[in-house]
C-alpha cells in the first residue's frame, strides 16, 4: 500500500475494457483505471463517461490512463493531471491489439461525431 490517498498499487485492473460499456454492449474512446480499486471506465469524451461516474459513486479520487504508453494520473477532486505516479499492478494498459476507440466491432462508423467535448 502506498501513502498517497486514493492509490492502492497492489490492485489489478478490473479488465481490458470499460466495465459498464462491456455490460451494455457499448463502446469507448479511451480508458481510465481507478488507482484505488482498479475499476476500468471510459473517459469523459466517451458516450458513457463511466470513469468520472465511478468517482461520483465511490469517491475514489484518482484515475490513471489505461491507454498504452500513457502514465499520467487525473485527480477528479482537484481536476489536476499528474504526468507520473507510482507503478500500479499489471497490466498497465489495455492490450495494444485492442483499438481506440474500442472495442473492435462495437464502434459506430460515425464515432467521432458522437464524442463528448
Amino acid at each position: 500500500m502506498t501513502d498517497i490517498k486514493g492509490i492502492d498499487p497492489s490492485v489489478p485492473p478490473s479488465g481490458d475494457g470499460c466495465v459498464e460499456c462491456d455490460a451494455a454492449g457499448g463502446w469507448w474512446f479511451h480508458l481510465r483505471r481507478c488507482a484505488q480499486c482498479g475499476h476500468v471506465g471510459c473517459c469523459d469524451s466517451s458516450p458513457g463517461q463511466h470513469a468520472s461516474g465511478h468517482f461520483r459513486e465511490t469517491g475514489h479520487p484518482l484515475a490513471r490512463s489505461f491507454e498504452p504508453g500513457e502514465e499520467w494520473f487525473w485527480n477528479f477532486e482537484t481536476e489536476e493531471m499528474f504526468e507520473a505516479g507510482p507503478q500500479l499492478a499489471a497490466p498497465e494498459s489495455h492490450p495494444r491489439s485492442q483499438p481506440s476507440p474500442g472495442p473492435e466491432g462495437r464502434v459506430p462508423a460515425d464515432w467521432a461525431r458522437t464524442l463528448r467535448r
